[in-house]
């Protein structure tokens, strides 16, 4: 299996879990406050959300990928 077909490969499975889930979210942490010795931090969830477009296109490239990874040209 070449490169090409490789990538094609983890572009659709990406593509196919980013259409699933539609979004993912990840922790943030910040330092608030610095007061001498003290150290207050904040940790913020932040949500980012997988355009359905960018799922189809995925999948799309992943399968182009696929199918012309085979031939010679």
């Amino acid at each position: 299996m070449n490169l090409a077909k490789v990538i094609g490969v983890v572009l659709i499975a990406a593509g196919g879990i980013g259409l699933v889930m539609g979004s993912f979210s990840y922790t943030k942490e910040s330092d608030a406050v610095k007061l001498g010795p003290l150290e207050l931090s904040v940790k913020q969830e932040k949500k980012v959300n997988v355009p359905v477009w960018a799922g189809i296109g995925a999948i799309a490239v992943g399968v182009v990928l696929l199918v012309m990874g085979g031939r010679k040209g």
